[in-house]
């Protein structure tokens, strides 16, 4: 079989020939899987990097991919081989001259990104499930490594010479040079090799940092790529058909997927109203213990009186403690805070007796002496006679 020549006229009149493979000690190693495990493992490695951001640990997703990524090659070989038909119509791998290992022979070539991402999110669900984390929040970090790895894995395509589009004269079209004659097509692989590095740049520097619920991201995905894929399969040469129709798998499948996500997006902001603070990342600031530094002026007052009466009680203890004339000590602290107290009444009562005595313009009709007894016979005289004469009025 010939290997065409690659060339691209925008760029210059060349041509890139290369085989779709290399050999080392005389296997062959084919530039697809190579460029599908770059791809992977950068994917792997931000993934990682950012599990943090979402709840998640380093362990949560290696242990994770440890079910996904199986599942996901399953899910690409079969979604393939169920969905693939020859030139005739015929799926060659149904038809009664197939066997087993048609159908397992994944290095002949025969996988669907579709089929591996259905596959992948069941070995994620099997895998949160046994770990018991959000699955939601793991599909939200997954998200970013699907871009990443469809991104880069489009030019294992481009090494193979396939899944490009139909005949075009566009400027930036891509000739596959035979030697007879050279062919120009849509390069579809590139088309959607930078539809997701922008759908990554989106993810990364806009959407993420507006996320409300767990499981948003992963949406946006869906959306993102079924826009992109529902019009690119349109100019693909090399689809899957749904039976004997006319109908792409691929292509019903992308709008399908990408109306349900952005309905249950919308849904979910409009009529939910999520809320940041319900992100799995944040399940545990919601039950963090309040600091100290905030407490209430109640209880800072509280805490205060009970510091104040510990005082109190640690110096009546001292003083119960100080020896045998504690109790004398005591004594005489009673004696001078009673004497004090009956000194200011003694001092109040006097006072009120001058103001009223004042106003009544008249002595008192009686008085006591120092020592609260009657005064002497000389001066009860005196106070008892009025100057004027006249009875004694009885008012004080």
């Amino acid at each position: 079989m010939e290997i065409p020549g690659i060339t691209f006229p925008l760029l210059g009149d060349f041509e890139l020939n290369f085989l779709p493979y290399f050999t080392v000690f005389g296997w062959k190693i084919y530039w697809y899987g190579v460029i599908i495990a770059v791809g992977f493992l950068l994917a792997v490695i931000y993934t990682v990097k950012h599990a943090k951001e979402f709840g998640l640990t380093e362990d949560d997703v290696i242990d994770t991919l440890l079910w996904a990524v199986p599942l996901g090659i399953i899910g690409a070989r079969l979604y393939y081989v169920i969905f693939y038909r020859d030139a005739s119509g015929v799926n060659p791998y149904f038809d009664g001259y197939g066997d087993l290992r048609d159908i397992i022979a994944i290095w002949e070539g025969g996988l669907a990104i579709y089929g591996g991402v259905i596959g992948g999110v069941i070995g994620l669900i099997i895998a949160t499930r046994i770990k018991k984390i959000s699955a939601r929040a793991m599909l939200d970090v997954v998200s970013f490594g699907l871009l990443i790895g469809q991104a880069i894995g489009r030019w294992g395509n481009f090494t193979n010479r396939e899944a490009h589009g139909t005949e075009t004269m566009a400027p930036w079209r891509m000739g596959l040079v035979y030697s007879y004659k050279t062919f120009y097509y849509h390069p579809t692989f590139l088309y959607e090799s930078l539809w997701n590095v922008l759908g990554f740049l989106l993810l990364h520097f806009a959407v993420k940092k507006r996320r409300k619920f767990d499981g948003q991201l992963f949406l946006f995905y869906l959306a993102w790529y079924g826009l992109g894929r529902l019009f690119i399969e349109g100019l693909r040469t090399d689809s899957l058909y749904v039976g004997s129709s006319n109908l792409r798998v691929s292509q019903l499948l992308a709008g399908l997927t990408c109306l349900f996500a952005v309905g249950f997006m919308l849904y979910v902001l409009v009529f939910r109203h999520p809320e940041p603070e319900g992100l799995w990342v944040n399940r545990d600031r919601k039950n963090a213990p309040v600091p100290e530094t905030n407490a209430a002026p109640a209880e800072e007052a509280e805490l205060m009186s009970e510091e104040r009466f510990d005082e109190e009680l640690s110096d009546a203890f001292r003083i119960l403690g100080g020896g045998s004339n504690a109790e004398e000590k005591l004594e005489e602290a009673v004696e001078e805070a009673v004497d004090a107290e009956t000194a200011a009444i003694r001092e109040t009562v006097a006072e009120v007796f001058e103001d009223r005595e004042t106003e009544a313009g008249a002595p008192l009709a009686e008085e006591t002496g120092p020592e609260g007894g009657e005064a002497p016979a000389g001066e009860e005289a005196k106070t008892m006679e009025p100057e004027d004469g006249n009875e004694p009025s009885g008012e004080i």
